[in-house]
């Protein structure tokens, strides 16, 4: 291994231990007793569960970065479909003095929806009390509220930062690492809840292994998945094949089934966290039905998140894959797909076999985001566990496996140019 690629796995590592210490750093005003007895018997595997798993236990602890990086996540799902929406956004995007401009809309959004969760989270504080009736509150609530909101958006903003600078001198995405370190953080949690659980009786040893073999057939299915691509063969002229003898040229287009990767169900999860935040501070007894209703064990959660999934793979995979793209670099280089003419032609059946992959791909995203957390719900889990989160762990995991070992080919490259063979 090079030191460069050791440096860099070095820094990653180390900012995301910067984004654990953060996940202990409480909110100033707050008795962190009662947030936890309230959590203890209303967290579970409901709202509060599915939230706390992304935000890695902070919101158990009502840390500083109780919020994550869904306020990051939101403005980039806001800033996307704006993109795909006007051309003029869309044409920023693409330039490299735009795509600055793009970056710092997306961050101003941030602050502004970070700031309206914190008033939420701090309002829904105030009305809490632990079960002897003291309050969640210690300090004055003007006081406290302001010290809520500062405090959220100062965290949210360094967990923006830490992602960024991740991605551009660390290891793979940053802002999916932060999401993937949170996530793995839980797992001794829920299995010494499991374990107590079962040692007291609340669940059946019966039950804990059925939860274990939907736990791992999941896992197989998405690497099966992850892993699975459509290869469209491809044909070069012999002239081209005679310009390019000492190189190896392609001889296929691999086209995964999964074309949208991890985004669709983190985006789909940000949109339903942002209501249900404000509607759990709320007081009305119309919003709180509402929050009811879109209780994450519930069927209407379900069916929207299903919704919002496959509205998103379709929508992510026309942003991330451009047939015309593929098309024309393949007449410029002297290849075409056999029995398909070059140009549009290519261009229209090579979209057609990506949207069939899309189709197939987006069901089973979005029946890997509700299914297995509907089954295992219905056992008597007393943690959160649904596919999204497998999915995440799954996908970044062999994401930075990839950047990883393009990273070491690449230093032994350099190394083969600088003392040849």
């Amino acid at each position: 291994m090079s030191s460069a690629l050791t440096q860099k796995i070095l820094i990653t590592f180390g900012f995301l231990f910067a984004y654990r210490v953060l996940a202990y750093i409480p909110v100033p005003g707050v008795d962190t007793a009662v947030i936890a007895s309230f959590f203890d018997s209303n967290g579970g595997g409901g709202m509060l569960g599915m939230a706390n798993m992304f935000s890695g236990n902070a919101i158990s602890r009502m840390s500083i970065i109780s919020l994550g990086i869904m306020p990051y996540i939101t403005a980039s799902i806001v800033m996307e479909l704006l993109a795909a929406t006007f051309p003029t956004i869309g044409q920023m995007k693409k330039e490299r003095d735009g795509m600055q401009k793009y970056m710092q809309i997306i961050r101003y959004s941030t602050i502004f929806i970070t700031i309206v969760q914190a008033f939420g989270v701090s309002m829904g504080l105030q009305s809490m009390t632990g079960s002897n009736g003291a309050s969640a509150v210690m300090i004055d609530p003007m006081l406290f509220t302001f010290l809520t909101t500062v405090s959220m958006l100062t965290g949210t903003m360094l967990l923006m930062w830490i992602g960024e600078r991740i991605t551009q001198s660390g290891i793979g995405n940053g802002i999916s690492l932060i999401i993937f370190a949170g996530i793995v953080s839980g797992i001794p949690t829920a299995i010494s809840n499991t374990i107590n659980s079962v040692n007291t009786g609340e669940l059946n040893f019966l039950a804990v292994i059925a939860i274990f073999a939907i736990m791992m057939l999941t896992i197989f299915v998405i690497i099966y998945v992850e892993l699975g691509e459509r290869r469209v063969p491809i044909s070069y002229s012999r002239k081209t094949i005679m310009q390019n003898q000492d190189k190896r040229v392609m001889n296929y287009i691999p086209i995964k089934v999964n074309l949208s990767g991890v985004i669709p169900p983190i985006f789909a999860s940000a949109v339903l966290m942002f209501p249900l935040t404000m509607l759990q501070s709320s007081t009305n007894e119309y919003l709180v039905a509402i929050a009811d209703a879109l209780h994450p064990g519930g069927v209407l959660f379900n069916v929207i998140t299903f919704i919002l999934v496959i509205f998103f793979a379709f929508f992510y995979a026309s942003i991330v894959f451009n047939a015309k793209d593929i098309a024309d670099n393949l007449k410029r280089q002297g290849g075409f797909i056999p029995g398909v003419r070059p140009g549009n032609h290519t261009k229209e059946f090579i979209n057609e076999v990506a949207s069939r992959l899309t189709g197939s791909g987006a069901f089973y995203l979005a029946l890997i985001s509700t299914l297995p957390f509907l089954l295992i719900n219905s056992m008597g889990a007393s943690f959160y566990f649904g596919g999204t989160a497998v999915l995440i762990v799954v996908q970044v995991a062999l994401d930075t496996m990839r950047k990883i070992e393009a990273q070491i080919y690449m230093s032994k490259y350099e190394t083969l140019g600088a003392v040849g063979l």
